[in-house]
């Protein structure tokens, strides 16, 4: 039991909205607090292999619902 790395298997919908991170270093930075979009991490099964990593980040409007858009239950 754990957690796996499933990058590249669909976008995962993250809690964050979309923004730009301070420049100062941080642990865990809590981005913008509203937005029209919420954050995507991981890239998809039809995205190019060097965005298939969760420090790549996107951003979509949270009602949108595509087949590579997806989420992580986390017990």
């Amino acid at each position: 039991m754990g957690l796996y790395d499933m990058s590249g298997n669909v976008w995962e919908w993250c809690e964050d909205w979309s923004g730009v991170y301070s420049v100062t270093p941080q642990r865990d930075p809590l981005g913008a607090a509203g937005g029209s979009s919420q954050v995507l991490r991981g890239s998809c099964w039809i995205g190019e292999a060097r965005y298939c990593r969760v420090s790549y980040r996107d951003g979509s409007t949270p009602g949108n619902r595509f087949s590579i858009l997806g989420f992580r239950l986390v017990c």
